[in-house]
């Protein structure tokens, strides 16, 4: 019962990281994984990607194990205007014990809020439901 009570700071390398991504200046795809280090109650770095689309970026999130991920989507509206929206996209595949996802839970809104990191929120419970389409329409493009 106490694990659903945890809540995990985030990175100090990592909140400055994810401040320097919401201001990037690249027009790609990009994304940052992370994870909880669970013995020292952290979310961590686990990878950074650029260039990704939501297709190869649900190849890099396994399938069994909660992540966090940060995406800068490239969009290109019909009017030629380009926007990209940041997304946190927190993974949580089924099946997983409750008391990671507790914890998993209450480290995602944490993450967000203390990275200051705005954007939008989404939740997937497989990784292959990570499509372009099914963001699209998250972002109601």
């Amino acid at each position: 019962q106490s694990e659903s009570l945890v809540v995990c700071d985030v990175d100090e390398d990592l909140v400055k990281k994810l401040k320097e991504f919401r201001f990037r200046k690249e027009t790609n795809n990009a994304a940052i994984i992370m994870k909880i280090d669970k013995d020292k109650q952290l979310v961590i770095l686990e990878e950074e990607h650029e260039d990704i689309s939501p297709d190869d970026l649900k190849d890099e999130l396994p399938e069994r194990q909660p992540r966090f991920i940060i995406y800068s989507y490239k969009y290109q509206h019909d009017d030629g205007r380009v926007s990209y929206p940041l997304c946190f996209i927190f993974s949580s595949p089924a099946g997983k014990k409750g008391g990671v996802l507790r914890v998993s839970a209450r480290a995602r809104h944490h993450s967000v809020v203390n990275a200051g990191v705005s954007c939008r929120v989404f939740e997937i419970r497989n990784t292959e439901d990570l499509t372009e389409e099914w963001l699209r329409e998250k972002l109601c493009f």
